[in-house]
Formats: C-alpha cells, sequence, structure tokens
C-alpha cells in the first residue's frame, strides 16, 4: 500500500529527549530540569509537513485551521474566512479555484484537481464502505450500491483504489467517522488510521448529533456500551475523548499528527440545537490539550432556522467572532503547540492538561470547564519567580512544593515559566 512505506519516514520523528543537567546555561534546550521531566517530540514531529511535496507549509508558526468543503468561485467569501484566521480549504466544492486560495496566500488539500497542497483521501469512508476489502463499483454514496455485493463491506478497498492513481509524494490526509470511533474493532479501525493518509482525524459532534449520547455511539467510547446521560454527553471534554480514540489507535504511537473536528451549526437536520461559540471554543481546546495538531470546522447546517453552506457568513455573527479568536490564539501558541511535550512536569491537575518546553520555557496549558473554576497543578519542581498567565497580563506563584493554584474562567488559560527558574525539585 501507498502509505505503508511512508511511515518508516514519519517513524524517525518520534523519539524521547531526556534534559537532565545544564553544561552550558546560554543553550536554553540544555537548561536543567527534574530528573522525571522528559521531553517528546510531538505527533509526527515539529517539521512532519517538510517531508511531503505538495504539502503545507512546514515552519513551526503554521497550525492548520480548517474550513470544511465550502465553495471558492470569486472573491466574495474568501477574504472573510481568511481573515478570521482559516489557513485551509479541506475538500472544497469541486467548483471551486484552487488558484483564488493560493492567491489569498491559504491552503487546499482536495480530492480533486490540480494546485492543492495535498491530497484528500475520502470522508466518512469507514461508515458508508465500511471496513472489509470486498469489490468497489467505484460510486461513492448517493450515486448507487457502493461495494459488491451490496451487502459488503468495501471500504478498504476503496481507500487502496484512490490511493493507487495518487502522487506519494504528496501530503495526504483523511476523515473518518463512527466506525473507526464506535462500531468496529480495534483491528479496523487501525488499518483506516494507518494504511491511508498521512494525517487523520475523525467527527463527533457532540453538542449537535441527535444519537450520539446512545449505547451503540458516544456509549461505546464514554461508558462501557451503556447510554450516556445527556449532561455527561454534551460537552466539550468528549472532544478531546475523540482525539484521544484517534491518536490511540495510531500505531507506532505519535507517528503521524491528528486533527479535530468541531461543528459551528447544525450538522444533522434534527440537531437537537446549535452548538454555541463558547462550546465550539471549549471543544477546540479540549482537543488541542489532548494532542490535537490541527482543527477543521464544519460549516454546513442543516437544521434549525438557518439552513447554510456557510453557516459563519450566513447564520452567526457570534460565531465568526468566536471562530477569528481561536484561530488567532492558534497562530499565537503555534510554535508552542509544535515544541515537544514534557511528558512528566505536571504531576497532578485538576483540570486536562498539556505541557510543552519552547524556546527555553516551560509552557503548561489548561482547558477548564465552561463556568471556570480553581485550576490546581502540582508541579515536578518549584518555579523560584512567578509564573505568567500568557495573554491575561498576570503572574501567579508556586508555592515551595510546586503547587498552583489559580481561579480563572473556563476557557484556556497558558502558564509560562523560564526552565532556568524550575530547576529544583519540590522541598529542595
Amino acid at each position: 500500500m501507498v502509505h505503508r512505506t511512508r511511515q518508516a519516514v514519519v517513524v524517525a520523528a518520534v523519539v524521547t529527549l531526556v534534559v537532565t543537567s545544564c553544561a552550558e546555561p546560554e543553550h536554553p534546550r540544555s537548561a536543567a530540569l527534574p530528573d522525571s521531566v522528559t521531553l517528546r517530540e510531538v505527533d509526527g514531529g515539529a517539521d512532519f509537513y517538510g517531508r511531503f511535496s505538495p504539502s503545507l507549509p512546514a515552519g513551526a508558526d503554521f497550525f492548520p485551521v480548517g474550513l470544511w468543503a465550502s465553495s471558492v468561485v470569486d472573491d466574495t467569501r474568501w477574504p472573510i474566512y481568511r481573515a478570521s484566521g482559516i489557513t485551509t480549504y479541506v475538500e472544497p466544492t469541486p467548483d471551486s479555484d484552487p488558484t483564488l486560495v493560493a492567491d489569498a496566500g491559504m491552503t487546499v488539500l482536495s480530492s480533486w484537481g490540480d494546485g492543492t497542497n495535498g491530497r484528500f483521501t475520502a470522508d466518512e469512508v469507514d461508515m458508508w464502505a465500511g471496513p472489509g476489502e470486498a469489490a468497489w463499483t467505484g460510486r461513492f454514496p448517493g450515486d448507487g450500491d457502493v461495494c459488491e455485493p451490496v451487502t459488503a463491506k468495501c471500504g478498504y478497498t476503496v481507500l487502496d483504489t484512490l490511493a493507487s492513481t495518487a502522487d506519494e509524494n504528496a501530503l495526504t490526509y483523511g476523515n473518518f467517522g463512527k466506525s473507526v470511533l464506535f462500531w468496529g474493532t480495534d483491528e479496523q479501525s487501525r488499518r483506516f488510521v494507518n494504511d491511508y493518509q498521512d494525517v487523520v482525524s475523525a467527527d463527533a459532534y457532540w453538542f449537535t448529533d441527535p444519537n450520539i449520547c446512545g449505547a451503540t455511539e458516544g456509549g461505546v467510547l464514554l461508558a462501557g456500551g451503556t447510554a450516556v446521560p445527556e449532561a455527561s454527553c454534551r460537552r466539550a471534554e468528549n472532544y478531546g475523548a475523540t482525539v484521544d480514540r484517534v491518536r490511540g489507535l495510531v500505531d507506532p504511537p505519535g507517528s503521524k499528527p491528528v486533527w479535530a473536528f468541531v461543528e459551528v451549526g447544525r450538522p444533522f437536520e434534527n440537531s437537537p440545537s446549535s452548538i454555541t461559540p463558547r462550546d465550539m471554543q471549549d471543544a477546540v481546546w479540549s482537543s488541542i490539550v489532548h494532542g490535537a495538531r490541527g482543527v477543521v470546522f464544519f460549516n454546513h447546517s442543516f437544521g434549525g432556522d438557518c439552513r447554510s453552506q456557510h453557516v459563519l457568513l450566513d447564520c452567526d455573527p457570534a460565531m465568526l467572532e468566536a471562530v477569528a479568536t481561536t484561530a488567532g490564539r492558534l497562530r499565537d501558541l503555534a510554535p508552542v503547540l509544535a515544541a515537544p511535550v514534557a511528558d512528566g512536569l505536571v504531576v497532578a491537575s485538576s483540570v486536562d492538561v498539556t505541557a510543552r518546553y519552547s524556546g527555553g520555557d516551560l509552557y503548561v496549558l489548561a482547558a477548564t470547564p465552561r463556568d471556570g473554576g480553581r485550576v490546581s497543578l502540582e508541579l515536578a519542581c518549584a518555579p523560584r519567580s512567578p509564573i505568567e498567565v500568557v495573554g491575561e497580563s498576570r503572574t501567579v506563584v508556586a508555592g515551595p512544593d510546586g503547587e498552583l493554584e489559580d481561579d480563572v474562567p473556563g476557557g484556556l488559560h497558558v502558564y509560562r515559566t523560564s526552565a532556568r527558574e524550575c530547576v529544583s525539585e519540590p522541598g529542595h
């Protein structure tokens, strides 16, 4: 298969770096850290996109913020999307003009046409064709029978066939759905995730899917096969659980980036409600803290009062503003999100966190619940100076044993300290 051979290149970037001593203080990456802290490359490695051609920008300043299946046929829409921080059109409509996107300094991943920055393989083929190797008719959903015989499963055949005619040097990205997340065996789902694309995601719309709380869907992931109560189901933390599920299928672990999918409207005709701007932001931050290396927004509404293929422009100005704010922060944090993960820096936490080591500084990113509350962290070292809360014009002070307490509103909070200020074990 085309992408099995490519994995050998990707795996080389999955390394663990151990930082233990400081012989030359002027080199930030040599700063002393507690023995319990190890540095691990982010999924795929910081230079992942530079290994393919065509591909997305390779620099650490680029964080993919995608828009799903939107059209670019003139200059009426893309300027607003670009100004809102969208970097990438994912599988734009076939009448779209990729040169308009390129001229705007944005990127395209599509299954059709030339002039794109990589190939999109297929969307949710795990659901509409299923995990199997039966013959494929060449048809897609809505065009007639997909597999031969009609009751068979042919998803692997579909992806093998599409890959056989593709440029094997190009970056590839594929998105999956409920079979990979809920219905398939781990063996079946691993084959989808690992064999056919370089970047992978799976969509689960926890706030708006009318069926996702059921025992055979979200209940498989969250509740051992029992139905999930609404209060536990329709919450932002489950977008992080989706990322965890896909990352847990990647083999070898950490060998490719996993992106997140987040809706901005009502993806189903009978969606119980629309996602709110705040819920969208929290879903993104949960995904990021759980390791997502890109975010794609599902920009369509098929239910409710505003049915549109361009929700952000047609339905809710507050959602567009929230997307712009979120994308701007992702852009600002891009070098940190591409930096090594500092495993063991946070010993205990009351909220979801990830820790990074970037430019000689240590960062802790904490995704706090919607209503906010107290962030309680226990660090593996005790910073000697106040810790900056990035973007909030304030500092906090850690205790002598590395404990940090901070009362905050909901959202993402980023704590930064110099590694040189964090050189002693708690209590020393």
